[in-house]
């Protein structure tokens, strides 16, 4: 039985005669950069995921890069992360000239820990970048209060966590902003880049939409430094067919995660942790294993799809060079990218699917 790691064809196979009606009714009355069906995305992001306001964006980087610009880091300034995350959770550090400064992360989740983050600030430390990695909720409480007693701007990257919450709160809610894409891969994905916005306060949110659209609230006046963040009406109008589907789609990939978690028992397998806090939407099921290579192999063979997400920690990128950071500097990070490898685990995936992937793990 063969078992890909992603088959994004299926669900836009399911949606295709809606999505091309949404796409001929943009495209007919020209609907090309914001306008109605991105204002309609909106609204309905914000009322079914529980935001007060939400902005569309034209990728999941943007909306990382304008919560830099708006929370004023500049050249001086150090922003605290996690290494073990995809690039772009930085890049709107570096582009604001603000220098990343890394914090290990948890061996359980994989998200940023707290007690690391609270060593590393320094009287230049400025921000802190959240990152809600593979779906599963950091630890909030304890990173806002370490946000709290040194004034810094929080940011949280939801990328992998649409739908998420912890304590019951939707994450990107709990600091100053947060930030979300759309990449085809992810839970609630485009045809396409997009991305999202959502802040704490009204009055952010409004600096954020006139710096969404070269700094102006008004046309050929710009008042504030700003960019061209604009999410077009395509992805608008392709998000508004897929939004409906999410929760399904949410519930279905906790299903498969539910049975990966009772059915995996191969000896040396360490599972993603569950804590009370959190509600995870499982953009990816990463497990640990010290031979992951032959593991890997071993799935191969059965026509099992795996994926390496993460392979060199952010520390150890080329890009980052300059920054002084070696081996041996986040050691759980680290181990993480020595030893993970993420399972099938998207919505269109049968249960003899799910049951051919535990059968083949552990029979290694």
């Amino acid at each position: 039985m063969k078992v890909p790691f992603l088959d994004l064809s299926l669900q836009h196979r399911a949606l295709r005669a809606e999505a091309l009606a949404a796409l001929t009714a943009t495209y007919d009355a020209t609907r090309f950069c914001l306008g109605p069906d991105v204002e309609s995305f909106e609204q309905a992001f914000a009322a079914k995921l529980g935001y007060p306001r939400v902005l569309a964006l034209n990728s999941g980087t943007a909306p990382l890069h304008l919560a830099c610009m708006l929370a004023g880091f500049g050249p001086g300034d150090e922003v605290i992360a996690p290494p073990f995350t995809f690039i772009s959770s930085v890049w709107g550090v570096s582009y604001t000239g603000a220098t990343p400064v890394f914090a290990d992360v948890e061996a359980g989740t994989f998200n940023l820990d707290p007690a690391k983050l609270a060593a590393a600030v320094t009287p230049r430390t400025k921000g802190i970048i959240v990152v809600h990695l593979f779906g599963q909720p950091a630890r909030m409480a304890e990173i806002m209060a370490v946000a709290r007693r040194h004034n810094l701007f929080v940011i949280e990257d939801c990328a992998q966590a649409v739908g998420a919450s912890y304590e019951g709160t939707p994450v990107g809610a709990i600091g100053e902003v947060g930030t979300f894409s759309f990449y085809p891969t992810k839970n609630l994905g485009g045809c396409g880049e997009g991305g999202a916005f959502v802040a704490r306060t009204e009055a952010l949110h409004t600096r954020a939409r006139h710096m969404r659209v070269h700094g102006s609230d008004r046309r050929y006046y710009h008042d504030i430094i700003g960019g061209n963040f604009r999410m077009d009406g395509f992805q608008g109008a392709l998000l508004n067919v897929k939004l409906p589907h999410l929760a399904a789609w949410t519930a279905r990939r906790q299903e498969i995660a539910g049975r990966y978690l009772a059915g995996i028992k191969l000896a040396d397998t360490r599972l993603p942790e569950q804590p009370a806090f959190a509600r995870s939407v499982f953009h990816q099921f990463t497990i640990r294993h010290p031979r992951r290579e032959a593991l890997r192999a071993h799935l191969a063979q059965q026509e099992i799809g795996t994926d390496l997400i993460y392979p060199v920690p952010l520390h150890l990128q080329k890009c980052y060079a300059h920054l002084g950071g070696s081996a041996g500097d986040f050691p759980v990070a680290e181990a993480a990218a020595q030893t993970c490898v993420s399972l099938p685990i998207f919505p269109e995936l049968t249960d003899a699917q799910v049951a051919h992937v535990i059968a083949g793990i552990n029979s290694f």
